[in-house]
């Protein structure tokens, strides 16, 4: 359709792997240099010519209000054989990105395109309309088990986060300096000298430290002397926090260390080591004081720097701790240490549940679980 300049149009793209819809802010017709707009109508087909390939594609919900899109997602009604509710479980699957990336044509990367006679040339094994129905009864039950997960996951999150804000700043605690309850740690530069040598040991980065997590599937080694190794090496119980980040969602996330991996592993100057003092705290509260430090941005308020935020540790060590006795700290960890565990346990059902469908859904597809043992076990 042909953009008036007196109009505005709410507009939308669409995600990778299969994950919906974006929401894009209206855009005045005067103010876009689009001449035609596709119309984005409910219950269609809409994928993205640019990113196809990267599994852009999903099926519209039936209430989808009014929406536009540029002509670079161009849209699909089904025929009467097909279920869009099928379809729109199909395009959250690996098959159908894989047909995509093998249909986009173009000099690679952002440049590549599905062109619409290229989407509707890709052949796929569909099952008839009666299938395509039962199998959107057996994967939505799947479906609403995981949404109902997930919604008791964030309930309980928030409740975590109210609690432990509620214990940490508990102004009938006195407050202290940052450094009088934890010792502060920063890692190593990384240098070219550094990369080989004798004492190659693993090391953590910002990269490694997520929310109240650890990502150790990629870590890296450099050389450390036996005096850097006993200064920068992690103990049980040490918290490590992300020093700087061009992100403001980064900076000051933190991690506990457990012994994660067997001998010596130290850290890089991306990270901040906290260390509880000992007979001054426990390193249960050093976790939670620092984790209500992320989540209240308390971190990111101290930080300094423009483009990318740096903490240090001058900065962190001049923050305010209230600082309760040792028996109250292990009250405190107790309790918020026993939420977790219960929201890491819905967590885990829940990414189950999504394994489980996803291979449900394979094998429904190829037809290797017929659908009637399917719905017995749902």
């Amino acid at each position: 359709m042909d953009v008036d300049p007196e109009q505005t149009y709410p507009t939308v793209g669409v995600l990778n792997r299969g994950r919906g819809l974006l929401y894009r802010d209206p855009v005045a017709g005067s103010a876009t240099s689009y001449k035609k707009l596709n119309r984005i109508g409910p219950g269609v087909l809409v994928y993205s010519r640019l990113k196809a390939f990267e599994g852009a594609i999903t099926v519209t919900a039936h209430d989808l209000p009014e929406s536009f899109a540029s002509q670079e997602f161009p849209t699909f009604a089904f025929a009467p054989d097909a279920d869009p509710d099928f379809f729109r479980i199909l395009t959250t699957t690996q098959r159908i990105w894989d047909a995509l990336q093998g249909a986009s044509k173009g000099m690679g990367g952002r440049r590549e395109r599905v062109k619409p006679a290229d989407f509707l040339n890709i052949v796929m094994d569909i099952p008839p309309l009666s299938v395509q129905e039962r199998i959107v009864e057996v994967i939505g039950a799947v479906d609403d088990q995981i949404t109902t997960l997930d919604a008791e996951a964030g309930a309980l999150a928030a409740v975590l986060r109210h609690r432990r804000a509620d214990l940490i700043t508990d102004d009938s605690v006195e407050a202290v300096r940052a450094e009088h309850a934890f010792d502060f740690s920063t890692g190593v530069r990384r240098t070219p000298d550094r990369a080989t040598g004798p004492y190659m040991t693993p090391y953590l980065r910002s990269a490694n430290v997520g929310y109240g997590t650890l990502d150790l599937s990629d870590v890296l080694e450099m050389n450390y002397d036996p005096a850097e190794r006993k200064k920068f090496g992690l103990q049980y119980g040490d918290v490590v926090v992300s020093e700087g980040s061009a992100s403001p969602n980064a900076v000051g996330m933190p991690a506990m260390w457990r012994d994660e991996l067997p001998g010596t592993v130290c850290t890089q100057m991306t990270l901040l080591r906290l260390r509880a003092l000992e007979g001054i705290c426990i390193p249960e509260f050093v976790f939670h004081w620092c984790m209500w430090a992320y989540e209240t941005r308390a971190f990111l308020d101290v930080a300094g720097g423009t483009n990318i935020k740096h903490i240090s540790a001058k900065r962190a060590k001049g923050m305010a701790v209230r600082l309760p006795s040792l028996a109250r700290q292990r009250e405190m960890a107790v309790e918020l240490d026993a939420t977790t565990s219960a929201l890491e346990a819905i967590r885990a059902e829940a990414a189950r549940l999504r394994e489980v469908r996803a291979r449900l859904l394979s094998g429904l597809l190829d037809r290797t679980i017929e659908i009637e043992s399917a719905e017995r076990g749902v």
